[in-house]
C-alpha cells in the first residue's frame, strides 16, 4: 500500500506541473489573435518593449533582489533571446500570418526543444515523446499548408528565427537555473530583455506610440498574462518537467491560436486545419507518457543532491 501512494504521489504532482505548465502555450496562443486585433501595427520593437518591461518590473518588485555574480552576464543573454529578440519577431509575425497560423509554426520549437536537451541536458528523449513529436509535427504541416488558410512566408521565415531562438534560450534557462528562485530568473530577463528594446524602438520607430484605452487594455493583457504569468508558468515546467514533456504541452499555443483565429476573427478553418489540430492534440496525450513522471532512482539522486536542509546545493 504505502508503494503505491509513493508511486501516485509523484505521478499526480507531475500532472499538476503540466497543468500549470499548459498556462503558458495557451496564454501565448491568444497572444497572436490580441496582437492583430488590439495593438498597433508596424511599431514592433515598441510593442515588444511594452510588453516586456512593464512585466518584468512588476516581477522584479516582488522578487525585491538583483541578479549578481555571473547572473548579471547570464540574465543579458537570456534576456536578449527570450525576450528582446524574439518579442520583436512575434509582434511581427502576429501582423503578417492569421493567428492559427502564426501559432502553429511556433510548435516546431517542441521538436527543437526535445533535439537541444539530449545534448545539452542529458534528457534523451524516449519514444513516447519523439512519436508524439513527430504526429504534432505532421498535424502542423497540414494546417500551415492548408489552402483555405493564406500563408505570408516571410512571416513563416520569421517565425522560425524566432522558434530557434526562443528554444536555445528556453533550454539555457533550464540550465543556469536551478537553485535561483523562478521569479527572480524571469523578473531578470524580462527587465533586461525590455530595457535593450526601448532604445532600440526609439531609434527606429521615434518616440513611443499613443495609445488607445483598447490598445492599453491589450498590452495589459499581453504584459502581465501573456508575459509575466505565462513566462512564471513555463520556467516552472521547465524545472520539474523534462524538456521533451515541456516541449509538447507548447503544441498547445497552435490549437489555441487557431481556435480563438476561426471564432473570434472569423479566419478560414477548413478540413485541413482540422484534421491538423487533431493530431497535435494526439501527439500531446502521446508524448505524455509515464516515463515523464521521475523513476524511483531519478527520485533518489534526485534527493541525494540536496542539503541535509533539503535545499539544492548550487545557487546563485
Amino acid at each position: 500500500m504505502e508503494d503505491k501512494l509513493e508511486f501516485s504521489r509523484p505521478r499526480l504532482q507531475i500532472w499538476g506541473w503540466m497543468a500549470l505548465t499548459a498556462l503558458a502555450p495557451i496564454a501565448w496562443g491568444s497572444n497572436y489573435y490580441v496582437t492583430k486585433e488590439f495593438l498597433p501595427a508596424d511599431v514592433a520593437l515598441w510593442g515588444a518593449a511594452i510588453r516586456a518591461l512593464p512585466s518584468g518590473l512588476v516581477l522584479l518588485a516582488i522578487a525585491r533582489k538583483l541578479p549578481r555574480g555571473s547572473w548579471w552576464w547570464k540574465s543579458v543573454v537570456l534576456g536578449i533571446m527570450n525576450i528582446s529578440a524574439f518579442f520583436a519577431l512575434i509582434y511581427v509575425v502576429a501582423q503578417l500570418l492569421p493567428s492559427g497560423i502564426a501559432s502553429t509554426t511556433m510548435a516546431l520549437s517542441a521538436g527543437v526543444l526535445m533535439l537541444l536537451a539530449w545534448p545539452l541536458l542529458g534528457e534523451r528523449p524516449t519514444r513516447g515523446p519523439l512519436f508524439g513529436a513527430l504526429l504534432g509535427f505532421a498535424g502542423v504541416g497540414i494546417m500551415v499548408f492548408d489552402p483555405q488558410g493564406g500563408v505570408e512566408l516571410s512571416g513563416i521565415a520569421w517565425s522560425l528565427v524566432a522558434m530557434v531562438l526562443s528554444s536555445v534560450g528556453f533550454i539555457l534557462t533550464k540550465r543556469w537555473s536551478a537553485g535561483v528562485p523562478l521569479v527572480h530568473v524571469t523578473a531578470w530577463q524580462l527587465v533586461v530583455g525590455g530595457a535593450v528594446l526601448v532604445p532600440c524602438a526609439w531609434l527606429v520607430h521615434g518616440a513611443p506610440p499613443m495609445l488607445q484605452m483598447q490598445e492599453v487594455a491589450g498590452f495589459g493583457y499581453v504584459s502581465l498574462v501573456a508575459t509575466a504569468i505565462a513566462y512564471l508558468a513555463w520556467f516552472t515546467g521547465l524545472r520539474h518537467l523534462p524538456a521533451a514533456s515541456v516541449g509538447l504541452i507548447g503544441l498547445l499555443n497552435p490549437v489555441t491560436g487557431v481556435l480563438l483565429g476561426t471564432l473570434l476573427a472569423a479566419e478560414r478553418f477548413g478540413f485541413p486545419s482540422l484534421v491538423g489540430m487533431g493530431l497535435v492534440l494526439g501527439g500531446v496525450v502521446l508524448g505524455i507518457t509515464k516515463r515523464s513522471v521521475p523513476s524511483t532512482k531519478a527520485r533518489r539522486a534526485a534527493a541525494e543532491a540536496k542539503d541535509p536542509a533539503g535545499q539544492p546545493m548550487n545557487s546563485c
